[in-house]
């Protein structure tokens, strides 16, 4: 993993954030990333909680902005990025696999410092945190995540939940076409799948044996998501080992998880999770 650091914007707003581009990678795979990040005005060793989005969303979403308010509201650190071809980064969206933008994800880990981390991450965003522990090694962030919050959790998401539902003709078409096409509820785009992804999910792949993540973790899933079944969270909890896993389920909750009493459920349990984290500075 090569990076080097392009001078940040330093456009600060209300909430102390400063907006950086970070450069990942090395000649044609060589992509600008945006960031944005706070920092505690009071404790240089106050815990970074790091907003981690999902498929095709972006760092400027609902939960993100509350997030924001939160750590501001505490004075904890906050930073929150684009993964490539997603936001303000660039990069080609049909570029992006697991690997890839988990490898973003550690370039901008690196870039804020080394004090303790939160990590949460919703939907896709949970698998690519999920990855940073499970090779954390690899990544360079060993011993810094301090806890983890899981929103609508998709880990292992090509393999468990795109592939199974795709027909005959679909998978003709994307080992065809190296691309599927496939109406999205949330966007008038299509969502986009492409044969490198899901063939590099497979090299990515968490939920092959047990995640031991060092560190308390709470999972907050909506029974009514029709993207994500809550038995897939219940898989999930199966392979983490550590004794301070938390799984919260929301009779009512989509996949979104926006509403003002989901963001309330958020905030409450980034709250505990924090201080944990807390705990390792």
């Amino acid at each position: 993993m090569a990076s080097n650091v392009t001078s940040p914007e330093h456009a600060a707003d209300a909430a102390n954030e400063i907006a950086g581009r970070l450069a990942v990678g090395e000649g044609a795979a060589m992509r600008e990333i945006a960031y944005r990040l706070r920092r505690s005005g009071a404790r240089a060793s106050a815990p970074t909680i790091v907003w981690l989005g999902g498929y095709r969303s972006d760092m400027r979403g609902t939960k993100a902005e509350h997030l924001l308010a939160f750590a501001a509201r505490h004075d904890y650190g906050y930073c929150r990025l684009d993964y490539s071809g997603h936001g303000e980064s660039g990069g080609d969206f049909e570029d992006g696999t697991i690997g890839r933008w988990t490898e973003e994800a550690a370039a901008v880990l690196h870039e804020i410092g080394r004090g303790p981390l939160v990590l949460v991450g919703s939907s896709m965003g949970a698998w690519i945190a999920l990855n940073l522990v499970r090779r954390a090694e690899r990544f360079g962030v060993e011993e810094r995540i301090g806890a983890m919050l899981l929103l609508a959790p998709a880990p292992d998401f090509t393999e468990r939940l795109l592939l199974p539902k795709l027909s005959a003709e679909q998978r003709k078409e994307i080992e065809a076409n190296g691309r599927l096409l496939a109406p999205s509820d949330y966007s008038d785009e299509p969502d986009v799948y492409t044969l490198s992804l899901i063939d590099d999910g497979r090299a990515n792949l968490v939920l092959d044996g047990l995640i031991d993540t060092k560190c308390p973790v709470t999972i907050i899933q909506g029974m009514a998501d029709p993207d994500v079944p809550y038995e897939h969270a219940l898989t999930l909890v199966e392979h983490l080992p550590h004794h301070a896993v938390i799984l919260s389920l929301v009779r009512d909750g989509d996949h979104r998880l926006s509403r003002p009493q989901d963001l309330d459920l958020i905030t409450r349990s980034l709250s505990e999770l924090v201080r944990a984290a807390d705990d390792m500075g």
